[in-house]
């Protein structure tokens, strides 16, 4: 007996755009991470964009206390007196930390800041949106940004901007967000 065999592609087809993952929201994912490094007092980081959430590097030195660093000196480790704190962030933990933000955003028609980080880093992300592309890594300086992200036919690319240069960018969000 012979059947076709196209409805069942077209179903395999259809059930599986139903499953699809929805696309990643740099610009809420981005706040809710600058929100709670906001928190942490971070202003300088590398943040790294993995398949299961995030990595970030604060870029402040952190001195041991006194007992790890005699510790250190016994075990033989003198080389280093500083170390690096780092962040993980699943995309769970982001998803919730980014419901705690929507639930505790300030007052409509409120002045927003564009200084603050979580919207510095929510301007960035909403950058990406537009490009449609995705997110490698991102090294935050005190006045400079480093953006890694690969566009939709998986170009890498680079981009080194001041922070102010995101500036016009974040207006017109703005602007879209609170129609006068």
């Amino acid at each position: 007996m012979y059947r076709s065999i196209q409805p069942e592609i077209a179903l395999r087809q259809r059930v599986g755009k139903c499953f699809m993952a929805a696309p990643r929201r740099y610009d809420e994912e981005l706040r809710a991470i600058g929100q709670s490094l906001e928190a942490k007092g971070v202003t300088g980081f590398e943040l790294y964009n993995a398949r299961a959430g995030y990595f970030i590097k604060d870029l402040r030195e952190h001195t041991p206390s006194f007992h790890s660093t005699i510790r250190n000196w016994l075990r033989g480790h003198r080389d280093s007196d500083n170390e690096f704190v780092t962040y993980g962030f699943e995309l769970g933990d982001v998803e919730e930390l980014s419901k705690r933000g929507r639930a505790r955003r300030s007052k409509q028609g409120q002045l927003i800041q564009f200084s603050d980080l979580s919207n510095i880093l929510r301007t960035i992300g909403a950058y990406l949106d537009s490009q449609e592309a995705e997110l490698v890594e991102l090294h935050k300086r005190p006045i400079s940004i480093t953006l890694v992200y690969r566009d939709k036919s998986r170009h890498e690319h680079r981009e080194e901007r001041p922070v102010s240069s995101f500036y016009s960018f974040f207006l017109e969000l703005y602007e879209k967000r609170n129609p006068s």
